[in-house]
């Protein structure tokens, strides 16, 4: 599974991922020279990539996946993430969830954390 950084997401939730388990392949939206760019772009480029989007933004980024699964766009999917959540518990679920899953699994669905225990 690899994973996209939207550009609100926590920092320190990328750095503990990696510090968890350094195989986990995630990128931030500033590392691909999307700073700033419109939410449908960055959906977008993650369908091509095919990296799963991580987000607080559950205001728009839920609307355009919507959209895009609507359209039959490519849309390998999105977890949103609630501020509020203790980073620690979102490491934890965001880790098991690359370590468990299988390619494609999370097409065109939006999750959100925390996962149910």
């Amino acid at each position: 599974m690899r994973f996209l950084a939207d550009e609100n997401l926590n920092n320190d939730i990328v750095r503990g991922i990696i510090r968890r388990n350094a195989q986990i392949d995630i990128v931030r939206v500033q590392d691909v020279e999307l700073s700033g760019a419109a939410d449908p772009d960055v959906l977008e480029w993650a369908a091509r990539e095919n990296r799963v989007l991580l987000s607080h933004d559950v205001a728009t980024i839920t609307k355009y996946a919507y959209q895009r699964i609507e359209s039959s766009l490519e849309m390998p999917g999105v977890i949103e993430i609630p501020q509020a959540l203790p980073i620690g518990e979102v490491i934890e679920d965001l880790v098991l969830i690359a370590e468990v899953s299988l390619e494609g699994e999370w097409k065109n669905q939006i999750i959100y954390l925390p996962l149910k225990r």
